[in-house]
């Protein structure tokens, strides 16, 4: 049959048309339902949500390993936690980058691909004020980094480049290095822009700096590990026994870990009027005896009793009693 109307068929269906006897709607409610979407199955390039949850999970752990790393090597406070799981085009996120940048590329081996660390520039000039015995702040003025600095942060990022092999051990055994540090982002085209990554957003806070690290990991970067990115396959993992390596190496961490220690010579309690009259050479009486031990608090809690002295021509105390339950502070 000829897909093309003779003259005779085209006058009956305007006659049809015209009479009734033919409902235009039915023509375009056909024609509405017929719409279709391309979808290229050669790359389904689209993260589930349970993969999504599972790369969430994954970092909530690299979360906790860099919010301990970073407290110990920039001897502060410091908070780490994700924000968000997302899913984007690379060409959204390279909109999204600062200028300047401190753009970590990371060779995610033994996966093909690399993936992308972003570094804030707030939180970045506050870990090399902190490097370099600062008290970490923001800069009044926004300026690029000089030679020096970079240096600085890729040592470091190298360290934290590390922190992903324990992160990802559930799903892969990782080897990833630190190719390069960018400062542009036009210089850290690893993917076609339409090329689909995820996103994962880490709001990070040193004193009372705050601000971002996001991880850009491209999906034809997980492609090979995509079926494991589940959560049940994760939990199943996470039941495995610790060995003894690993907690030596808790251990070795935590012997370096920074802790503040007081010693409380004493307390009194005295009246607003009183502390409003306060003059140089006022004697206040405090609740401990001369002959009488002194409480030493390490972190928040009471670990030492003490007695105090004097040593090289500085204020010492010398440890008397060993504390075996360590009182809260607060209790």
């Amino acid at each position: 049959m000829s897909d093309v109307l003779s003259q005779n068929e085209i006058d009956d269906l305007l006659q049809a048309l015209s009479t009734g006897e033919v409902d235009v709607k039915e023509f375009q409610e056909e024609t509405k339902e017929k719409k279709v979407k391309k979808y290229d199955f050669r790359r389904p390039d689209k993260f589930a949500k349970d993969q999504l949850r599972t790369l969430q999970i994954i970092h909530e752990n690299f979360s906790r390993l860099l919010n301990t790393f970073l407290s110990g090597y920039l001897r502060t406070i410091i908070n780490v936690e994700v924000l968000s799981v997302e899913q984007l085009t690379y060409y959204e996120f390279s909109n999204s980058i600062s200028d300047p940048a401190i753009l970590g590329i990371i060779n995610f081996k033994p996966l093909n691909g690399q993936i992308i660390m972003d570094i804030s520039t707030d939180i970045a000039f506050t870990m090399i004020e902190r490097v370099l015995g600062g008290s970490g702040g923001t800069l009044k003025e926004l300026r690029g980094f000089t030679e020096i600095e970079l240096t600085l942060l890729k040592r470091l990022l190298v360290k934290i480049n590390k922190l992903l092999i324990e992160s990802w051990e559930n799903i892969i055994e990782l080897n990833p290095s630190l190719e390069k540090i960018e400062t542009n982002s036009q210089f850290a085209q690893i993917v076609s822009p339409n090329e689909t990554i995820a996103l994962v957003t880490l709001n990070v806070r040193i004193g009372e700096v705050e601000g971002m690290i996001n991880m850009c990991i491209p999906h034809y970067v997980l492609e090979p590990i995509i079926p494991k990115l589940s959560t049940r396959l994760w939990y199943s993992n996470t039941n495995k026994e610790v060995t003894s390596e690993e907690k030596n190496a808790i251990k070795i961490g935590l012997e370096k870990t920074y802790v503040n220690i007081r010693a409380v010579i004493g307390s009194a309690r005295i009246t607003v009027g009183d502390f409003l009259n306060l003059q140089i050479g006022d004697v206040i009486q405090l609740d401990t005896k001369v002959n009488e031990d002194i409480k030493v608090i390490v972190g928040n809690q009471k670990k030492f009793t003490a007695k105090p002295g004097v040593k090289k021509k500085k204020v010492a105390i010398k440890i008397s009693e060993f504390i075996q339950e360590g009182d809260d502070l607060n209790g």
